[in-house]
């Protein structure tokens, strides 16, 4: 009995393993073109109905409210947006004085030039209690952000320059992320004592949608024939991973918000870095273009 509890309790980690080895044992249903359809279900259904459900369980006044953090905001956006690209780039400094593959580098330093994930870093706080409207806020505004500061990290970091296409992300962005959540605001306000009164199971819905995101990613991860690690580049890198997640610890994009009001003198932490779709970078080597396009969607 107690085991049954621990694994209803624990039922999100044990479908993010159950997601990545269903990826490994068959990634062509989840690859892009694939029966699933990522290119369509993920990157705009998904991450649409993780907004919308977002839109339907907060109250307008935490929305309202979270917009006035405005010394929270700013310290998000810079720390994530210039200090983590920095601490990252020292970091690999040393590494490059290893035999490290090169691309593996290059692919980390990506991952800490990219602006915070959407959906994951909502979904995660939403999961501990944290302060959701404000991880939308962040969420969002870093990735509107990161259109523009992105390719201008990577050309500074990476000395590689990138076609950006700017209104398709912008746009994807706003339908994907901005019209939901309004959307989903307009229909609370209709069935607002239907919800307070049954109380859906927002939370598991969000986590559910994610698990999909994360078994499209490893597909099209584990589908690629140009993973090509040696074997001291695999060790080094799962020897240096704990670090470079303690330092993403310290990072906004894992999303330091503040709890909600009866907790507001306390912090949550909320590390999603890196977001799942951030995290195939470390071992591709696509060209700086097709990174942002791939972030816009995370």
């Amino acid at each position: 009995m107690r085991l049954l509890e621990r694994m209803r309790k624990e039922w999100f980690m044990i479908g993010i393993v159950l997601a990545i080895a269903g990826a490994k044992l068959e990634p062509s249903i989840g690859v892009n073109g694939g029966p699933l359809m990522p290119e369509i279900t993920v990157s705009y259904i998904a991450v649409a109905t993780i907004f919308f459900n977002s839109g339907l369980s907060l109250n307008p006044e935490e929305l309202t409210s979270a917009l006035v953090h405005i010394k929270l905001h700013l310290f998000i956006q810079i720390f994530t947006l210039a200090f983590f690209p920095a601490a990252i780039w020292l970091f690999l400094q040393l590494l490059s004085i290893t035999p490290i593959n090169e691309w593996l580098l290059k692919g980390l330093q990506t991952v800490g030039c990219m602006p915070p994930p959407v959906s994951s870093a909502v979904i995660l706080t939403k999961a501990v209690g944290g302060n959701e409207a404000a991880a939308i806020f962040n969420s969002a505004f870093g990735s509107f952000l990161g259109i523009v500061v992105t390719p201008l990290l990577l050309l500074l970091f990476l000395h590689s320059s990138s076609s950006v296409p700017f209104t398709s992300i912008f746009s994807q962005l706003f339908m994907t992320v901005v019209v939901p959540l309004i959307i989903g605001q307009i229909v609370r306000r209709y069935i607002k004592d239907w919800l307070e009164r049954k109380k859906p199971p927002f939370g598991a819905v969000s986590s559910s949608v994610l698990l999909t995101i994360i078994y499209t990613t490893f597909c099209d991860t584990f589908s690629n024939p140009n993973i090509d690690l040696d074997t001291f580049s695999l060790i080094l890198i799962l020897f240096i991973s704990p670090y470079i997640l303690l330092l993403g610890l310290l990072s906004p994009d894992c999303s330091i918000l503040l709890l909600p009001p009866s907790s507001s003198r306390s912090y949550q932490r909320i590390c999603s870095w890196p977001s799942f779709h951030h995290s195939r970078f470390v071992l591709r080597q696509p060209p700086p273009c097709y990174w942002l396009e791939l972030s816009a969607s995370c």
